[in-house]
């Protein structure tokens, strides 16, 4: 299927959302505010594993608000520790033969659990899901995740910062090549400030910025699929692959801008909202997740918006206009250890999220999550969502590489690493990204 496909039914369900009047804004919840009906019996403990550490506090502050409407339901939410992948830590807890009720995996981890967790077709949300959000996570034809959030990724720039440095109102249409990209960043730098700040994280750059190189091949996934089968075939010379090569090209004039270039690897996630919301910095490679963050040390009035990772100085190639977007973490809930208690609990709260007023609040407006559900009509006060939801609107986005393998962003994001402190150079990395592939079945 084309993607166009995909993001045109994703248009739609945004235009209602940026769209709808305040009487749809309530979220269509009717008398689910108290979604579960008091959940009248025994006490139940549940547990949700999280593998977006960016929303632990306010998971925790959801799972207070459904208690309030199911009494006899506790949640307790369980992160995933600190550069560990969710797969990893999910496959730990079923070693140990001690599940989460649910569990919050990445897309392409789904279907390695499909033995292990319920298969949810029958849900009522599923008639309210977008078109397509639960097709990655269909087997047999059954569905079996529950897709939380569409989230997106790109250069985040504070306006603020780059309006003074084009010394008038910034428009973000005119950043289309490499070479207005550097531009922009000389222009930042002239003024004063800092360009960009690049979060040397292995899952940013491992699992964000290197993928772009697959899913800027083609608008047309089918054809995304084939060049990731080619790559696994080693039929792929990457040294010669225009994509890869222009994407490595814009990374390398990013690192040339990085305020931390003299040392590349020293920088953490919590330091990247914080230089760009103070204005520090005008760009930060990073995705719409990262609002919470942001917002703490804010300084341009949410003024923020998202520009797309360029690949080429040919305006017209496709990936300087789009940016990545794409359904991303997905909850599934546990068959095996659980009891049937538990999973009704557990279904409970899903259905909580998607048609209580209090969880369509905890999605949109606490976790600022862009939702994956039709009903949902809250309009985003976060601006780096109503960012993506405008470019969805407008057709200017590429298909995020969701199913990539578990172990992708670790290793290859080691690769990226080696390169960015200058430990490797572009030919090692092309080596290491190439036999890394082939190793994948």
């Amino acid at each position: 299927m084309k993607s166009w496909k995909w993001i045109q039914a994703l248009a739609i369900s945004l235009i209602v959302v940026m769209t709808v009047t305040a009487c749809g804004g309530s979220g269509n919840s009717g008398n689910s505010g108290n979604s579960g009906s008091k959940n009248e019996g025994s006490a139940v403990k549940i547990t949700l594993l999280n593998s977006k550490g960016e929303i632990q506090a306010q998971l925790e502050e959801a799972a207070k608000a459904f208690k309030e409407d199911n009494p006899n339901i506790t949640l307790e939410i369980i992160p995933v520790p600190a550069g560990q992948s969710p797969f990893e830590k999910a496959s730990a807890l079923y070693a140990s033969g001690n599940p989460a009720t649910i569990t919050m995996l990445d897309t392409g981890d789904v279907e390695k659990f499909k033995d292990r967790i319920l298969d949810l077709s029958g849900e009522k949300w599923m008639a309210d899901a977008v078109d397509r959000s639960t097709s990655l996570t269909t087997f047999d034809g059954k569905n079996y995740a529950f897709p939380l959030a569409i989230e997106g990724y790109g250069f985040i720039y504070n306006k603020a910062v780059v309006d003074q440095a084009v010394g008038g109102t910034f428009d973000p249409a005119t950043i289309n090549t490499t070479s207005a990209l550097e531009e922009l960043f000389k222009k930042i730098e002239a003024s004063g400030k800092a360009p960009l700040i690049i979060s040397p994280m292995d899952w940013s750059l491992g699992a964000h910025y290197l993928p772009l190189a697959y899913a800027g091949q083609s608008a047309d996934t089918e054809a995304v699929a084939k060049f990731v089968d080619d790559l696994k075939a080693g039929k792929v010379d990457l040294a010669s692959n225009a994509v890869f090569n222009g994407l490595i090209d814009t990374f390398d004039v990013m690192a040339k801008y990085n305020i931390d270039k003299a040392s590349p690897l020293s920088g953490t996630y919590e330091r990247g909202p914080e230089v760009l919301g103070k204005g520090e910095v005008g760009i930060w490679f990073q995705g719409n997740w990262a609002w919470p963050q942001i917002s703490s040390f804010d300084t341009a009035s949410g003024q923020y918006g998202f520009l797309p990772v360029p690949i080429s100085n040919n305006a017209d190639d496709f990936g300087n206009t789009q940016i990545s977007s794409a359904v991303s973490k997905r909850l599934v809930l546990d068959k095996e250890k659980n009891t049937a208690e538990q999973q009704a609990a557990a279904k409970t709260f899903l259905e909580w999220m998607v048609y209580s007023e209090k969880g369509q609040d905890f999605l949109v407006n606490k976790a600022n999550i862009i939702p994956a559900f039709k009903n949902i009509t809250l309009e985003a006060k976060d601006p780096l969502a109503k960012s993506i939801s405008e470019h969805i609107a407008k057709g200017k986005t590429e298909d995020s590489m969701s199913t990539l393998p578990a172990d992708h962003w670790a290793k290859l994001g080691a690769s990226m690493q080696k390169y960015l402190a200058g430990a490797a150079d572009r030919a090692v990395l092309t080596k290491e990204v190439e036999e890394y592939w082939k190793t994948v079945k």
